[in-house]
């Protein structure tokens, strides 16, 4: 199936169906154990592990229906699925202790990322220094200093673009380690493994779920990932079957939804742009954003997520989500509903003001996540909310 398109491979990679029973639909394996030893000699296998399944924190037919529907869309040969989004970044980056000992990373961050590099890192004798994204691009670092770097295709929330191709290319040719986070983009917009990432990240509680009902993560890549495979029975952070189906449920509309996610997301921004009580506009789709001709090198598509700053500083801020109707006020994103946020109130609230101002994420600032009701509808919604700033 990885030759076929996009939707269908979202649709039917990874289903189990037996043919005993004619099922349409991946089952739910609600297993905490399995039958073990086994001695049918037509038992199914975990391919993690080449053995009859035997217990669902090590592996459950559901978690790997999910896993290979993952996998196809990414275009990576392995995958493995994980509780939380933070459990994939945390249990990628444990496997490297004692193997890599100088980490790059970028300071634009998912704050909960962020302290976790900065905090933890040492204490599991990771070496890591933090440069901004655009020197990052712009390769202002010494080269033989890291073994890794990680960084995000879009940051959080200001919207700024790896040039992932430059780096992927720099490298592959210095044997450099390549991580990314890829959530921002989902699997539609951009496979980073395709573009020179050894490891790509996602939190599946946005895009690839889509409803804002389940949480997940993932790490797909070419490279073995028996390593993280062991980081993740060891810390436990394995998803139930319940969840595993969900996301699979969700993850066959991924397409269709971000095809909308996409086109509604440049309606708000020029929107946006035109609103008197708007400062500006972060969304790399538009062709004046300072990132756009980076993200059209690098993406497929510009993604539903956009953030802009607001007149009247914080008080203003809060004054707009206030005014805010059926568009929910939550720190999350990538659902199927449109959700606002302030970072300095949420994802960044623990990032000191020091490293916010060079983030550039500002006390004005809102973070959308743009849903897939009516672009109209989203624009009159917000229009109302911003005219109270008068």
């Amino acid at each position: 199936m990885s030759n076929r398109g996009f939707n269908t491979r979202a649709v039917g990679s990874g289903e189990i169906k037996d043919k005993k029973y004619g099922n349409v639909v991946t089952p739910i394996f609600q297993n905490a154990t399995f039958i073990y030893p086994n001695y049918n000699d037509k038992i199914a296998k975990d391919p993690k592990t080449g053995k009859p399944y035997i217990y669902s924190r090590s592996g459950n037919p559901t978690l790997t229906a999910l896993e290979e529907k993952y996998a196809s869309l990414e275009g990576t040969e392995n995958a493995i699925s994980f509780s939380t989004g933070m459990a994939a970044i945390t249990s990628l980056m444990m496997s490297m202790v004692g193997k890599k000992k100088e980490v790059l990373s970028i300071l634009d961050l998912y704050g909960q990322t962020l302290s976790f590099f900065k905090n933890k890192f040492p204490k599991y004798g990771i070496g890591v220094d933090i440069v901004s994204i655009d020197k990052l691009n712009s390769i202002d670092f010494d080269l033989k200093k890291y073994d890794v770097i990680y960084a995000e295709s879009i940051t959080n929330p200001s919207m700024k673009v790896l040039d992932l191709k430059t780096i992927g290319e720099l490298c592959n040719k210095n044997g450099i380690t390549l991580v990314v986070d890829a959530t921002f983009c989902s699997p539609y917009n951009q496979n980073p493994v395709s573009l020179g990432a050894d490891y790509v990240v996602h939190s599946g509680t946005k895009y690839l779920n889509g409803h804002s009902d389940t949480m997940s993560g993932f790490v797909g890549s070419n490279r073995d990932l028996s390593d993280v495979f062991d980081i993740r029975m060891n810390l436990g952070g394995t998803m139930d079957a319940f969840q595993a189906y969900l996301i699979q449920r969700g993850m066959k509309t991924l397409g269709l939804r971000m095809k909308q996610h996409n086109e509604s997301a440049i309606q708000i921004a020029e929107f946006l742009m035109e609103n008197p009580h708007v400062i500006s506009v972060n969304y790399p789709g538009l062709s004046g954003d300072k990132y756009h001709s980076i993200a059209e090198k690098n993406m497929r598509g510009f993604g539903g997520m956009l953030s802009f700053r607001v007149k009247g500083g914080l008080s203003g801020a809060r004054k707009f989500m206030k005014g805010l109707e059926s568009i929910s006020a939550a720190p999350s994103l990538g659902g199927v509903e449109s959700l606002a946020t302030l970072p300095i109130d949420t994802s960044h609230s623990s990032v000191s003001k020091e490293d916010r101002k060079i983030m550039e994420v500002t006390d004005d600032m809102v973070r959308l996540s743009v849903g897939i009701e009516d672009a109209e509808d989203i624009k009159e919604e917000l229009g109302k909310a911003l005219s109270q700033l008068s």
